[in-house]
């Protein structure tokens, strides 16, 4: 066998991300509905390399062969695409990376790439790891990270317990979200970075995106948001001047509860105070290639493919659920036994107001039943039931229809108290500077039909009344397995 030389393939593999860059560039001109359905996946791709596959395939393959030593050397050192390991990279894995890229920046011209990762939270790990190195030539210089305190439960974790606690790198706690003077005045020449979830879960917790991006612009370090419960259907981040979004897209992204993920989208030359030229130009590919590669976070390719499919009808889903949750907000919100309702899609929220700004239906104004911008406000909500925490517990234990289960973005209706479940760990500190009292119960309202969901709320609700029972399921064995559940 002749060598071809390695610049055979280099040549080739440029010719090739040309091609592919071009086809992406006109892909980003379609609607936001296009892009969901076919991605970066092409025709062209499909009848040369995958036997004509409408969808895309799911390779399996833990590795990629290579025609002879020149072209695995291009491979290894990068110099052309590959999927030499699916640790680093796999073609089904692209497919999810290239769609969310484009749908984080849909509506805009900015450049971004995408790292996905086996969870939600190796993906917040992965897009804050990158900015906590230690000064080489100043080891001993404090590191600090400034975010809100109203995160999910994993998130304060990681943040408190395995970046505080084990490594001293100081979280200064973000108490109020929407007061910019509060962000400022946490921040100094040892901050790394900003970080806020929003809306937060369960609390919805919301800030003036735009203001916060600013600030960290000024003082040159990236802010990063955490924008699971919106989804690029409702808000894209990065088109109000963040650098990173990130994505547990275990959730919503992927509403039928298949599949396990997360990801990281990054604008190209982000805003940072570290001295790293690489990660800064391509953020995304740089953790890919690099700490990712080495630290092993990397998603699975069936849990890539099993996203695409729940992403193609993603904005008529947050459509639906969207304005399911209104009308349930606005049935609890008149409840008697209902002491508070957290929806930022309720003009009684003192931040819905702001909220309007950012939570807008994608492409709203191109569909013939709207033909105008309109909000949506996520489906996601809490409520805080009268009486204290033996009272919520009372009434979650009696829902029938709404599963009792620590998820959230599901096609199906799901329910938990964060205060022993989602948030137990962080502690009665920390949820008390986060507001997630023990009587908070959050709902994620699905895809049923809001009449089923509010008759189920208000039979549980009864329960205060003293008009039922609460949860009146047959019991089974603990030690039972699922099909011993069944046969009872």
């Amino acid at each position: 066998m002749n060598s071809k030389g390695i610049n055979h393939y280099i040549e080739a593999g440029k010719r090739a991300t040309d091609w592919h860059n071009e086809y992406k560039k006109k892909t980003k001109n379609c609607k936001f509905d296009t892009i969901a359905v076919h991605g970066v996946y092409s025709m062209q791709e499909a009848l040369d390399f995958n036997q004509g596959s409408t969808i895309e395939p799911m390779y399996m393959s833990s590795s990629q062969g290579f025609r002879d030593s020149d072209e695995m050397e291009a491979a290894l050192s990068y110099q052309i695409p590959t999927w030499c390991y699916s640790r680093i990279g796999n073609p089904s894995v692209y497919y999810l990376e290239g769609v969310l890229a484009l749908l984080e920046t849909y509506g805009t011209d900015i450049e971004a790439s995408c790292c996905a990762t086996s969870s939600g939270m190796s993906a917040i790990f992965s897009a804050c790891e990158p900015f906590l190195v230690v000064d080489k030539n100043d080891p001993g210089k404090p590191i600090n990270f400034v975010a809100g305190c109203q995160v999910y439960g994993g998130t304060f974790q990681q943040f408190a317990v395995r970046k505080e606690e084990e490594r001293n790198i100081e979280w200064r706690k973000v108490i109020n979200s929407n007061n910019i003077e509060e962000w400022e005045s946490l921040i100094d020449e040892n901050t790394r970075f900003l970080y806020g979830e929003m809306p937060s879960n369960p609390g919805q917790a919301f800030f003036d995106l735009e203001k916060v991006a600013q600030l960290a612009h000024k003082y040159g370090i990236p802010l990063i948001i955490d924008s699971t419960v919106a989804t690029p259907a409702l808000m894209r981040p990065i088109a109000h001047g963040a650098d990173i979004v990130v994505q547990s897209v275990t959730k919503t992204l992927t509403s039928s509860g298949f599949g396990i993920s997360g990801a990281v989208i990054a604008r190209k030359n982000l805003t940072s105070n570290i001295d790293n030229p690489e990660m800064k130009a391509d953020f995304g590919m740089y953790i890919k290639a690099l700490p990712n590669r080495d630290n092993g976070p990397n998603i699975s390719p069936i849990n890539a493919i099993l996203t695409l499919n729940d992403i193609r009808t993603l904005r008529s889903k947050i459509d639906l659920m969207s304005r399911s949750t209104m009308k349930v907000a606005k049935f609890l919100e008149s409840h008697p036994h209902i002491e508070q309702v957290d929806y930022l899609g309720l003009a009684s929220h003192p931040l819905h107001d702001l909220a309007k700004k950012y939570l807008v239906l994608v492409d709203s104004e191109h569909d013939e039943l709207y033909n105008e911008k309109v909000n949506r406000f996520g489906h996601l909500m809490s409520f805080r039931v009268k009486g204290g925490a033996q009272s919520a517990r009372d009434v979650f234990d009696g829902l029938q229809r709404i599963w009792r289960a620590t998820d959230l973005g599901r096609i199906k209706s799901v329910a938990t108290i964060p205060a022993i479940s989602t948030h137990q760990q962080q502690g009665e500190e920390g949820r008390k500077i986060a507001d997630i009292p023990p009587n908070l119960i959050r709902l994620n309202v699905g895809a049923e039909h809001p009449d089923d969901i509010i008759a189920d709320l208000e039979q549980a609700l009864a329960v205060l009344d003293g008009k039922k029972v609460a949860n009146t399921a047959p019991e089974y064995s603990a030690g039972g397995a699922s099909s011993a559940r069944l046969r009872r």
